[in-house]
Formats: C-alpha cells, structure tokens, sequence
C-alpha cells in the first residue's frame, strides 16, 4: 500500500520526501475526450500531479438533480490522471471561486429558505453535506492508500478572505473524515496574515495563492505554518479576462524565475493554470468591486497550455525550470498546428422576441419578478408591462442584472447596464408597450455579493421632470429558452432569409447556418461582424461573444465536430447585415473588435 502523508518538513510519499509539482486542470471546463492528451502534456512538462476543483452547481444546477454525466465524470478523470501515472489533488470547496458562476454554489441555495452561505447555517450546512458526501463517495475509494491517486483534499477555499467561522470549517473536517478521507487535509489562502489567520484551523496544512514574490510570500505562510511542507496551491502563473478590458498576460520569463526560487525553496506547487480551457455554457462568473465586470467566454488564462491544449513559451520556460528539480522525459508535445479556415452564410434568422412569444405562455405578476424567482437561473428572460404617460418620463430600476434592451412598442429603444450603471430609459408621452429583454452575464464568483438575484432588481418606477415618481407594478415574463433549436422551427416564428430580412429593426435574432468540415479539427469560430450573444455548435453552448473585447474567437474543440456538415446557431442581441458563419487559422483573443 502507497502511503503519503505531511512530515517534519516534507510530504512524505512511502516516507521519503516528495516535492509536488501539480498543475490544475478543470475536467469542467475541458472535453473529456482531450483530458488524456492535457494531462500527457503535464506530465511532459515534468509534473507528477494534478490538480481540480469541483463545481457544486455543474452537478447540482436544479436541488435534488444532479449528473456526473455530459463532461462532469469525475471518477473518469481521476482515473485518467492515474492512467498517466500521476497524483491529483482534489478541491471540492463548496465554494470554488475559480472565475465559475456563483464560485461554483448553486443559485438554488440563495432562495426562500436561506439565511446564510459559507458559514456554520443549519440550512445551508444540510445542503452542503448532502453535496459533500456525493463527492466524497467518487474521492473515498481513489484516494492513494486504497490503490488510487487522490493525494489532499482541500478544505473550503480562500475562506480567510471572506469569513472567520472556525465551527464552520470544524465540520466540513467533520463531514470530510465521516465520509472516509484519510488523505491529508489542506487550506488555501493569499499570504496575509488575517487571511491565513482566518481562513484555516491549526490541524489543517495552511498553503498560500500568489504569483511573484515567492520567498516573501512563502516566509509569511511559514509564519502561520511552523512545521510541514510549505507548498504554493495556487502559483498565479496568468490571470483572467473581463468584457471590455485588455487581454492579460504575464512575461514567461519574469514567471519562469520566481517558479524557479519558489522550488530552489523546496516549497511544492500547483500551477494555477496549467490549461484554463473554456467556459462553456454560461457558466463565466463575474468580478463587482464597485464596478460590475463579467469574465470572457474564455479561461486561457495565460496558461503554459493555452486554451486549445497548445503549450506557449510559458511551457517551455517552465519546462526548463521544472527540469533542474525532477527527471524530464525525452518526449515533447507538438507545437500549434493552425485550424482550418471555413466560411459559409447563414442560411436562416427568425427575430428572437417574436419565436420566444410563440413557445411559451406568459406569467402575469402584481410585482416586478427576478429571473430566480422564474427558475430561470442562467440566461435571458423577457419582461413586458404597458405605460400610460400624460408626458415623457423616465422608467428606472433599482438595479439590472445585468443587462437589458429596452423595446418600446416593439422598437428597439436602448439597453440598460449595470456595468456602465445605466438603469433607466426615457419613455415618451402616450401609452405604450414596453418589452425588455434581460441578460444574466454571469454571476459574482468572489466577495460579499455571491448569491445575489439577477434579472430586473425593483422597484421600477416612472420618474417626471418634476421628481414624482409612480411606481409600476403590474408585470408579465416568459424566459428565454435554454435550448434554442425548437425556436428556429416554423411553428415557433416565422422563417425570414439572413439576406432579405437583415437584423430587421436591430431587433435580436436567432441565425443558423452550416459549416462543413473534412474532418473533426479544433476550430476557432470567428465572431467579428456579430453583435453581442450565445452560440451552440451542433447543440453544444459554447458560450458568450461581445463586440466589446479582447476575446474574438470562440474555441470548438475537435470532439464536437463532425465530418461534413455542421450545425451553428447564433442568438445575436445586437444582429448586423452581412453577418456570416467564419473560422481563423488561431484564437483571437485581445483586440477589441467592435466598430
């Protein structure tokens, strides 16, 4: 039996002492088909472990209904990683963080009923020992002393830079050793002292999260962690992007030599990214420090290997760095190979508005409803009341969330945003209908407004030149959608020709097409000429696209591509004439390409 454990001063594998060298891959945010190949490519790099969280609300979306299936088999890829002949570590949290939607707790727990997350609440302390022991029964039987490769479970994360409740933690141990882990238990937090303080319990292995200043960083965390190994669980070795804001990247060389003096020090490491991938889906979460910021579809993170598995110059600086502290093997990956680069037109486009009329019935309320209270946790949901106005006025919200286009009698006639705080729209004289079509752009994955409602925030009122104000009341809603295919049928609207009804009005649209492909290749879906949307490529969301920036191309993976034709469907808030079906050589990931 292989044992690990924490020594003196080391991690000790079968009681030698063992350096981890991990790199973190989300099975999440990857197809499983390619997480064999990302893991080789770690193991050429000279890892011998990996890393992953687990997103709670990927396998438990709706209470009560949850998959391993559709890219979430945990088991599956815990076996690939021993396949390969490496360790993993394993955070399930609850709470992840990660650039995830809601950091990875379900929208559902934030409902009637609740009184508090991430701290010892009976309420929110049932649902996460449920969804604990769900996880803990994959992990128990792949831990390394039964044969498997688990080597740490961590315990909650980066809890010091959000709560200080000891009992809390005491019983997600609890939880944790109930359900069989014996694997050592860690915590992570940024190297401050009341985060590290705050964020772990003394019989907890405390690791930090930074990404320069390594020997400084590493002292302070020495400070809280007298005794065992002292180990960097998140080396920030790239970082994120938001909506309108430039695409980051670090220097690979000034990375490299603080890798280097990080094990020089013979601290361990976890390479925070060592592939990002993709945020399928909408499942990008969001920043708000003062300013509303939703993250890009994409989690290239800057990563040694870039979004589509390719390793950058990131890779090998670090591959050299990595090779002055373990064996290398003789084999290396093979560098980018460029995409196929394909065009076709759409082919079909029915307005958005109309289709979304045609497959539901609307809900009449007395009050202005949130999209949670719908159901309707992801996504878009479309909104109507009818305005009677002696005089112009103003229509105005307590909030949006966290964007909205504004129709007044069906014409388009602005959009409302959080980001740029815009939460009002002028509506003039006379009675009309107003429709406003909400956007939900990712949910706040760090800080004090996790779990917060998205949707029309009330209460809506019309405010006059004068300062009264009358507050509107009556509201009807139908959601968006999940799965926009029944929307294109005949039966749901009326087909219109991409040429000769063109973005008709600006009013959003749903457009189709066809690619044809020679075979199954990684594809780079190129969205200049379009708006602001959701694509699906052949049934699969691959996620958001802006005009805005810095992201431009959308990554299909190969698994999702069909020899001969293949199936894309563009939901486009903000549809332009002349819009086509096209994919590039490589990514574009930072350049603005609105205009």
């Amino acid at each position: 039996m292989t044992t690990f454990s924490v020594g003196e001063h080391d991690f000790l594998l079968d009681g030698s002492p063992h350096q981890i060298l991990s790199g973190a891959l989300h099975y999440f945010r990857i197809q499983p088909e390619q997480w064999a190949d990302r893991i080789h490519k770690a193991r050429l790099l000279g890892l011998n472990t990996i890393e992953t969280y687990v997103a709670w609300n990927a396998h438990e979306p709706v209470e009560g209904q949850w998959s391993w299936a559709d890219g979430l088999d945990l088991a599956a890829f815990l076996k690939a990683v021993a396949d390969e002949g490496m360790h993993a570590i394993v955070r399930p949290a609850p709470y992840i963080c990660a650039e995830w939607d809601n950091g990875g707790l379900p929208a559902w727990l934030f409902g009637d009923g609740a009184a508090g997350v991430r701290r010892d609440e009976p309420v929110f302390m049932a649902a996460v020992e449920r969804y604990l022991r769900r996880v803990y029964e994959v992990i128990e039987p792949l831990q390394i002393d039964h044969g498997g490769p688990v080597i740490l479970v961590q315990i909650e994360n980066e809890y010091g830079a959000y709560g200080s409740d000891p009992e809390y933690l005491r019983k997600l141990v609890g939880i944790t050793r109930a359900a069989g882990i014996t694997v050592p238990l860690t915590t992570v937090d940024q190297p401050e002292d009341d985060m590290l303080s705050a964020g772990s319990l003394p019989e907890l292995l405390h690791t930090g999260s930074f990404g320069s200043r390594s020997p400084e960083r590493l002292a302070t965390l020495r400070r809280h962690q007298p005794t065992g190994p002292l180990m960097c669980m998140e080396y920030w070795n790239g970082w994120f992007d938001d909506w309108g804001t430039p695409h980051h990247t670090t220097d690979a060389a000034a990375s490299a030599a603080d890798l280097d003096l990080l094990l020089g020090s013979g601290a361990s490491v976890n390479l925070y990214m060592l592939c990002g991938g993709t945020n399928f889906g909408l499942t990008n979460g969001a920043n708000d420090k003062g300013t509303y910021e939703p993250i890009v579809t994409s989690y290239d993170y800057d990563a040694p290997l870039d979004e589509a598995g390719h390793p950058t110059a990131k890779y090998w600086a670090f591959r050299e760095v990595i090779g002055r502290y373990t064996e290398l093997s003789a084999e290396v990956p093979a560098g980018f190979s460029p995409a196929p680069v394909l065009g076709s037109p759409f082919t079909g486009e029915v307005d958005l508005l109309d289709a979304v009329e045609a497959s539901g019935s609307r809900v009449g309320v007395g009050h202005l409803p949130t999209m949670d209270e719908m159901g309707q946790f992801h996504g878009l949901a479309v909104y109507r009341t009818r305005i009677d106005l002696d005089e112009d006025a103003e229509l105005s919200f307590a909030d949006i969330r966290d964007r909205a286009l504004v129709l007044v009698d069906g014409e388009v006639a602005g959009a409302l945003d959080r980001a740029r705080k815009v939460f009002s729209a002028a509506i003039p004289a006379g009675s009309h209908e107003v429709t406003l079509l909400v956007e939900d752009q990712g949910r706040v994955d760090y800080g004090p407004r996790l779990g917060e409602p998205k949707g029309l925030i009330g209460p809506a009122v019309v405010r006059f030149d004068s300062g009264e104000t009358t507050e509107i009341g009556d509201w009807s809603y139908l959601p968006v959608p999940a799965d926009p295919l029944p929307l294109l049928e005949p039966t749901s609207a009326p087909d219109h020709s991409a040429s000769d009804h063109p973005a008709r009005d600006g009013r959003p649209v749903l457009r189709r097409g066809s690619l044809d492909v020679a075979g199954p290749a990684d594809l780079f879906l190129d969205t200049a000429g379009w708006g602001a949307g959701v694509v699906w490529f052949n049934g699969l969301c691959l996620g958001r696209f802006w005009d805005v920036g810095p992201q431009r191309t959308l990554y299909v993976p190969s698994p999702l591509v069909r020899t001969g034709a293949n199936d894309v469907v563009v939901l486009d808030l903000h549809p332009r004439a002349g819009a086509r079906i096209a994919t590039l050589a490589e990514p574009i990931l930072d350049s603005p390409i609105a205009g």
